[in-house]
């Protein structure tokens, strides 16, 4: 019971780091569920995809009346992720073995493979935005940066499906470094993107069914929209240059501590 509890506090961390920086819930999100409610990997993947949009969807609101949502850079992304994402979760993940490959005489699981892709992927895109890479200037909505942004939506798509993470980690620095968007109008774009990719791919998952579940989902959303409420209102406080390393740290210790966790498993 006591990891349960700590997985409901996890739950409104989670909705901070979505309110605050526009992503880092599903970085939590699916730890959360496979080291706390022992959830395996691929169904904890479904789940997340399910919790992060709806809790991302309950931040929108408060974004939308600071301003801080770009609709036009938002369909020019989300177009292109959106087609990624349900394809690979409807198609990609089921045709994946349970067991992908042989290391050594070590078994890599379809489980851990995910974990471990997810990690290095938060840690790449945590040193992007630690290593403080000048800004280009904004564009009009990133309409000068459409085939960045659209190759980019296809990828985050890829990984959203596959990691099960709505790709804020991903997105937002997508945002910031190939279309120029200052950092909070950045977070407030990535909750729409992330609430549609997270949407999609969890309606494209044949596999998780919402009702074995509802006893751990319906106190976790809870909490996590609380977290994002107040996390949406904290941010109103923090400047871009606050902000923009904080995110990419927090990515870099929760990536370094799965990668840990994994390798410590499979010795």
């Amino acid at each position: 019971m006591s990891w349960e509890i700590l997985g409901y506090a996890g739950a409104i961390v989670m909705g901070l780091a979505l309110g605050l920086m526009g992503g880092g819930g599903s970085i939590l999100t699916v730890p959360i569920l496979v080291y706390l409610f022992g959830q395996d990997p691929v169904t904890a993947t479904g789940l997340s995809l399910f919790i992060v949009g709806t809790t991302s969807g309950a931040g929108l609101f408060s974004h939308h009346r600071q301003g801080n949502i770009e609709w036009r850079t938002a369909g020019v992304f989300g177009s292109a992720s959106i087609i990624s994402v349900f394809i690979t979760r409807r198609w990609l993940v089921p045709a994946m073995p349970d067991q992908l490959l042989s290391i050594g005489g070590v078994e890599v699981s379809k489980g851990t493979a995910i974990l471990g892709l997810f990690a290095v992927v938060m840690v790449l895109s945590a040193w992007s935005m630690i290593r403080r890479r000048k800004l280009n200037a904004p564009a009009d909505n990133g309409e000068r940066h459409l085939p960045s942004l659209l190759l980019t939506g296809l990828f985050t798509g890829l990984l959203t499906g596959v990691l099960g993470a709505g790709g804020g980690f991903l997105i937002v620095p997508a945002l910031v470094l190939l279309a120029g968007v200052d950092m909070k109008r950045a977070i407030g774009t990535s909750l729409l993107i992330i609430t549609v990719n997270a949407y999609i791919g969890f309606l494209g998952d044949p596999y998780v069914h919402l009702a074995d579940h509802v006893t751990i989902l319906l106190p976790f959303l809870a909490l996590a929209i609380l977290g994002i409420v107040v996390g949406s209102r904290l941010s109103k406080r923090l400047s871009n240059e606050t902000l923009r390393p904080a995110f990419g740290w927090f990515i870099m210790a929760m990536g370094v501590y799965i990668i840990i966790r994994e390798l410590y498993a499979l010795a």
